[in-house]
């Protein structure tokens, strides 16, 4: 095993490529699989449906892989600058190399304007995961990041149900609305503000502390930004209605 690990730590951009190139290779075979009628009619709506299966895939991987490595090693938890397993330094880079591909897709399709917000996600992403594959310092953070990926199941399923013109009053939504936000909350919010208290709370200690807490402190914006919207979206869509069509009968 440390063998193994030796050789990805000293060719580091040669196993993020590959694994990029091995995401890439997912989203050309996915053309090839059966989508919706909704979905192949659009060619924006083709490319996104394949863009989000490769997501969802991503996210079962990763999302899996990271609670496994903390059940493995519970340490890393509490040592989120200096711990790691070998295990979990290659699933930093496994996750490097799939944002760097969506983030590559997403500007190549002709689609970066209207994904702007993925686009910074993914940079400040990449930005602490590839410092944590190049110093060895942080991955147990990464880790921990990654616990994100359990609710972004969830969040890529419904974006595919979306697309596929699934009704919202369906069980198979309203199962994932509910696991979406319950997930949101203690896997996304809940690994988002753990290291935000970490950082702060070891400020004086880490290296570099300052550039991750701002980092940190952007992505809380984000997620909670994204998190009202989903709130309204998913659970006040029918009030808002009901709402809007009293008032034109008012009016």
């Amino acid at each position: 095993m440390d063998t193994w690990l030796n050789e990805v730590q000293k060719f580091p951009v040669r196993y993020v490529l590959c694994c990029s190139v091995l995401f890439r290779i997912l989203h050309w075979c996915l053309q090839i699989v059966a989508r919706p009628d909704t979905v192949t009619i659009d060619p924006w709506k083709t490319w996104k449906w394949r863009n989000l299966s490769v997501s969802l895939v991503h996210s079962l991987l990763t999302g899996t892989w990271a609670v496994a490595c903390i059940i493995h090693y519970p340490a890393m938890v509490h040592e989120i600058h200096s711990t790691y397993t070998p295990s979990a330094y290659m699933l930093v880079v496994v996750s490097s190399g799939y944002f760097i591909e969506d983030a590559a897709d997403i500007v190549f399709s002709g689609h970066a304007k209207a994904s702007w917000e993925f686009l910074l996600h993914h940079v400040l992403v990449l930005w602490c995961f590839l410092y944590a594959v190049f110093t060895h310092q942080y991955v147990a953070g990464a880790v921990v990041a990654l616990f994100v990926e359990v609710n972004s199941v969830f969040l890529h399923t419904r974006l595919l149900l979306n697309l596929a013109k699934v009704a919202h009053s369906s069980l198979i939504y309203t199962v994932n609305k509910v696991l979406n936000v319950v997930t949101y909350v203690t896997f996304r919010l809940g690994a988002q503000f753990y290291l935000t208290w970490y950082l702060t709370y070891h400020y004086s200690s880490l290296d570099y502390a300052l550039y991750f807490l701002i980092t940190m402190m952007l992505m809380n914006i984000m997620i909670l930004i994204y998190f009202y919207r989903l709130i309204r979206s998913d659970f006040f869509t029918k009030r808002r209605i009901q709402n809007g069509i009293q008032k034109l009968a008012a009016d």
